[in-house]
């Protein structure tokens, strides 16, 4: 038995061709079963310093686990609010609360500290340059200007 840490991308390779010819021969408690589970053992040390895997982004987490569950984004209104507050948080325009992370760790198993990385959320146009649907108006910024002899909501409270 043979078996060296893995240092190089050759010795890991060389390791996982050497599991790949024990696979389907080595029986437990016995060398080569003994030596299969050194080198497993060996290569997931050397993948998990090589080859991490980033922890999942926390909307593509919910849409998986609903997809496995096969709740549909019906079934998140009970745990996020309503359909409007599901698809602003399915989108990434709105982010989750700690209320939401709370009632999806516990009703849908989604692992608490996966739900709280921070996500890049997508840039929302603001102002008039964004047309109407950006600022929520449809009249063209001309249209909207008030008169001068109207009094604002604001003038009225201060007066």
């Amino acid at each position: 038995m043979d078996i060296r840490p893995i240092r190089t991308e050759a010795d890991y390779r060389e390791a996982l061709s050497k599991v790949d010819s024990l696979w389907t021969s080595a029986t437990p408690d016995t060398p080569e079963g003994d030596q299969l589970d050194i080198l497993v053992t060996l290569i997931q040390v050397y993948e998990r310093e090589h080859y991490p895997i980033p922890p999942p982004d926390p909307i593509e987490a919910i849409k998986f686990r609903v997809e496995q569950m096969g709740i549909g984004r019906k079934g998140l209104e009970g745990i996020i609010g309503s359909r409007a507050r599901v698809a602003e948080v399915l989108t990434g325009t709105r982010a989750l609360s700690i209320a939401m992370i709370r009632r999806l760790h516990r009703e849908l198993g989604i692992p608490a500290d996966i739900l709280i990385r921070e996500i890049p959320r997508p840039k929302v146009a603001r102002g008039r340059s964004g047309g109407g649907k950006a600022t929520g108006h449809t009249k063209p910024p001309s249209a909207r200007q008030h008169s001068t002899t109207r009094t604002s909501r604001t003038e009225k409270r201060v007066a």
